[in-house]
């Protein structure tokens, strides 16, 4: 990988994976650091950082925070938003990659920004369901604040450090995929007499 792909990946790595916590805040984050050159988007891409796609993804993100603090409604946000999580992380990773060939870009941003924000998603959608199973949705609201605080966390961490960043990911996905793997066989061999 040349040094011109190692910033631009890692910043889209991070980005992804905070959409992975949320949907939106990445998006918003993004949108901001294009608007104030802080980050360049592609050409096909600029649209991210129109005043009208920042009050979008910020009303977007106002109301995603907020709904997550609602008994039950927080459950039912993690299965909508896996979908979304994916996409979203695929559109912000693809926006910031340094290549003109469209099909390119878009492959590689579904793997590594899709895929990435995907596993984050299940990790934390896991996390909820193992929370409401066993405090009945109390302990939920500390959870959406922790998820809430890491996506800005990672958002603004990966526009300034982003390498950094990336590696606490990568790391992180890890150990998402083999406690996720992991528990699928502790399942499988607890069935098997």
């Amino acid at each position: 990988m040349s040094t011109e792909w190692i910033i631009p990946a890692a910043l889209g790595l991070g980005l992804s994976a905070s959409a992975g916590f949320r949907v939106f805040v990445p998006l918003l984050v993004a949108a901001v650091a294009a608007r104030t050159g802080l980050i360049p988007l592609n050409e096909s891409f600029s649209w991210m950082s129109s005043w009208p796609a920042i009050i979008c993804f910020g009303t977007a993100t106002f109301f995603e925070i907020l709904a997550y603090y609602i008994p039950f409604v927080d459950n039912f946000l993690d299965a909508v938003n896996a979908p979304l999580a994916i996409a979203g992380g695929t559109l912000i990773a693809t926006s910031v990659l340094p290549t003109d060939h469209e099909f390119v870009k878009w492959i590689i941003g579904f793997i590594m920004g899709g895929g990435t924000a995907g596993v984050i998603h299940a990790g934390t959608s896991f996390m909820r369901l193992a929370s409401t199973k066993t405090t009945a949705g109390s302990a939920n609201a500390a959870l959406a604040t922790g998820e809430h605080v890491a996506a800005f966390s990672l958002s603004i961490s990966s526009l300034f450090i982003p390498v950094a960043v990336a590696v606490i990911i990568i790391v992180i996905l890890l150990l998402i995929l083999r406690r996720l793997i992991g528990g699928g066989k502790n399942r499988e061999s607890s069935v098997v007499p």
